[in-house]
């Protein structure tokens, strides 16, 4: 049961975060919602690459004895995580730029205000 922890908090943020983008009506509360999406992909990511007792798939500092490539954690993983977080902050700053746009706009965040305010 404890090694599905993980798991649950991937669903959870996930759930989470569907909630606050499908019944939210505040843009930044949206935004916040799809961030808690993708920690959530990326726990989940990273979740996948854990292996017990394994070390960083770092050749120059393993520890004597390590065997090779049994003891080590996966990389692939990592590396898509990491990558993952470099474009997660480039699209939330996207995300929270069109969101001030619309803020002097319309003069409100709320979806539904605005969209009155378009017809």
């Amino acid at each position: 049961m404890i090694y599905n922890i993980p798991f649950i908090a991937v669903v959870a943020m996930i759930f989470i975060g569907l909630y606050a983008v499908v019944f939210r009506r505040n843009l930044i509360k949206m935004v916040i919602g799809i961030t808690i999406i993708e920690c959530g992909v990326n726990l989940f990511l990273i979740t996948l690459g854990y292996r017990e007792g394994g070390v960083a798939p770092i050749y120059t500092s393993l520890p004597e004895g390590t065997q090779y490539p049994s003891e080590m954690v996966l990389p692939v993983p990592q590396a898509l995580t990491l990558t993952s977080i470099v474009i997660g902050v480039a699209v939330l700053a996207l995300m929270l730029s069109l969101v001030m746009h619309i803020y002097k706009q319309y003069g409100t965040l709320d979806v539904r205000k605005i969209r009155r305010l378009k017809e």
